[in-house]
């Protein structure tokens, strides 16, 4: 596989086509390979995860594009009023006919912060690294932000405690929970996830200062005062060009800023470990994210 090819579809979370067998048939090798690797469930599995109910393909923006929608995962037995906070996934980059909330992926991921306790929002922006696609896609996070906090009652959730979780690609979109203007936003979390792409290919496509703007190591140099508490989850033997630089200057400019930040690294991780390192590390780091979201969201652990 060429290495454009392979960085590209990587950093949509190894991206490829999740829709019918029909359409993976139709494409080449590598993709159907990939789109395997998507559709693999997260590493970690809790009690309760097949009681979980999912409210799915809710349109939560104006784009005309049928592929936008989201998904809602509901912690099962709730009371009629009982409210949770709500983890808001934030998806890499890749084409939206390829709707990454149904990679098996993100599906596990759902049920399983549903089953820990919170409500679990995943949906498809318009977001395709490395094309003009920046503003658009954090277009789609506000809305989905909005759809959220709007239909906070219908779907328990308590909309002044919310975390955005970004993958890969989807990095630059926590910037939009770092600028101070949603207090509402009490953490953030990455999973190897871009924290700064002035050295990635969106140099090619997008404005200097909108990359500038859509970096999280930006914030740091402006008001870290005004970032909430970030965890970071570090592949060590992340494939993607670019990935770990990112991440490394990112956590010594945070260190050096003293901001919030939790650092955890898995030494044998490739990208996308927690679904394609089925080991305990990979497991340790996701119980450690999902109890650094209960903490700073403040949600006791179901009985």
């Amino acid at each position: 596989m060429k290495q454009p090819i392979l960085s590209t579809i990587l950093l949509a979370i190894l991206s490829a086509t999740a829709s019918t067998s029909a359409a993976q048939n139709k494409q080449p090798d590598d993709v159907r390979a990939m789109a395997k690797k998507v559709m693999m469930p997260v590493v970690l599995k809790v009690p309760g995860m097949d009681k979980v109910k999912v409210v799915e393909n809710l349109k939560y923006t104006k784009s005309d594009d049928p592929n936008v929608l989201m998904d809602i995962y509901i912690p099962p037995n709730l009371s009629e009023n009982e409210k949770r906070p709500a983890v808001i996934f934030l998806h890499g980059g890749a084409k939206t006919d390829y709707t990454p909330k149904d990679w098996g992926v993100y599906t596990s991921w759902g049920r399983l912060i549903a089953a820990s306790g919170f409500v679990a929002v995943t949906f498809t922006h318009r977001l395709e690294y490395p094309n003009l696609s920046l503003e658009k896609a954090a277009a789609d996070v506000l809305d989905a932000v909005n759809y959220v906090r709007s239909n906070a009652n219908k779907y328990h959730i308590d909309k002044d405690r919310v975390c955005l979780i970004a993958y890969s690609a989807g990095g630059p979109l926590l910037t939009v929970g770092m600028r101070g203007e949603m207090p509402f936003v009490r953490c953030l979390v990455g999973f190897y996830a871009f924290m700064d792409i002035q050295q990635s290919d969106y140099s090619k496509t997008e404005k200097p200062e909108v990359v500038k703007s859509f970096s999280p190591i930006t914030y740091l140099q402006t008001d870290a005062g005004k970032i909430p508490p970030m965890f970071i989850a570090r592949a060590g033997h992340d494939e993607v060009p670019t990935m770990l630089d990112s991440i490394d200057r990112f956590v010594a400019e945070a260190l050096s800023k003293d901001i919030a930040l939790t650092l955890v690294n898995h030494p044998q991780g490739v990208h996308g470990f927690d679904n394609q390192n089925d080991d305990e590390r990979s497991r340790e780091i996701i119980r450690t994210a999902i109890e650094f979201i209960r903490l700073h969201l403040g949600n006791e652990n179901p009985k």
